[in-house]
């Protein structure tokens, strides 16, 4: 072989084994993953991971857990850990005063804006706290693995994705896994009015609520669209791999409304309502898992873009 072609061969060579893979994995979300997060969350074991219960705390090491794999830096009160007080006041129950934690990660890249990536990993339990569609729920487990089993796992694939994708973006991030949303999105309430880092240093928010049941005819819904003139900018070179449309609005009955209520640009990415909502049949092989994965690989785009802002992001209010 002439040196010549063993040159433009090698020169090949390395093209595949470093350009290529780094393109191809770029922005991969593994749905593996997806489907083991989901199904430990949202097993029959885990009791529907009621606020106080001992499986939402073994969800909560369980998240704590896949943070400190994934070496971010403890940004709770207690390392990972924020503890606050959530009272039941839908139904009658003996222990209406429940401990409940946000689980709170950081990916520190020194500079001065961070960007908030959250979901609630909280459920209604058996169905004893309130809040179940079920006239004959009560007693019934409910699994949740769509409220919001999909939007913790998306929560850890993403931080599993920045921590190792080999790249010092231009702001920091932080996870949290909110407690206490089901009765009345306490935990992102207690964060924003007792935050760990400067609320002023948020540029932004995004929020993840029930994004496992895509519906291919409307796509998932992106509301907070309208709380920064900057979104528009940011999505205008974005091509989905899944179907979407945005709402302009800032609340929305998640925890991104708590930081608007902070003058805090958000998004609130949701495939919205189904029958298993808040019902016993919320379950783990309801899940798109496909469209899980290209939902993500949407923020990612999102994020990613949303990292090229050099100063702070406006905010508009919605209504």
């Amino acid at each position: 072989m002439k040196k010549s072609n063993r040159l433009t061969i090698y020169t090949l060579f390395l093209l595949i084994t470093t350009i290529i893979p780094f393109k191809l994995t770029w922005a991969q979300i593994n749905q593996d993953n997806l489907r083991k997060h989901i199904y430990y969350l949202a097993d029959d074991k885990m009791k529907g991971r009621g606020t106080g219960s001992k499986e939402v705390k073994q969800a909560a090491d369980y998240i704590e857990k896949h943070f400190e794999k994934y070496k971010l830096t403890p940004k709770g009160t207690k390392q990972f850990r924020q503890a606050f007080e959530a009272r039941v006041r839908r139904v009658q129950v003996m222990d209406s005063i429940r401990t409940a934690e946000n689980i709170i990660g950081y990916l520190d890249n020194g500079a001065p804006y961070t960007i908030v990536i959250g979901a609630h990993y909280d459920h209604l339990g058996e169905g004893m706290q309130g809040g179940s569609k079920d006239s004959l729920g009560v007693g019934a487990i409910h699994n949740g693995a769509d409220d919001n089993a999909s939007g913790v796992a998306a929560l850890l694939e993403l931080a599993r994705h920045y921590s190792t994708n080999n790249v010092k973006e231009n702001h920091n991030i932080l996870f949290i896994a909110f407690g206490a949303e089901e009765l009345g999105l306490i935990g992102s309430k207690h964060f924003t009015n007792n935050p760990t880092i400067p609320l002023n240093s948020i540029l932004c928010m995004l929020n993840m609520d029930m994004i496992g049941r895509y519906n291919p005819e409307q796509g998932v819904a992106i509301i907070g669209y309208g709380t920064s003139k900057k979104w528009p900018d940011i999505f205008s070179e974005i091509k989905s791999p899944v179907k979407y449309y945005t709402g302009h609005d800032g609340n929305g009955g998640s925890d991104q409304t708590s930081f608007y209520k902070k003058d805090i640009p958000v998004l609130f990415f949701h495939t919205g309502g189904h029958p298993d909502y808040h019902m016993p049949t919320d379950d783990p092989d309801k899940i798109d898992y496909s469209s899980l994965q290209g939902i993500i690989e949407l923020e990612i785009m999102v994020i990613d873009n949303t990292m090229k802002q050099k100063d702070k992001m406006d905010f508009q209010f919605t209504n």
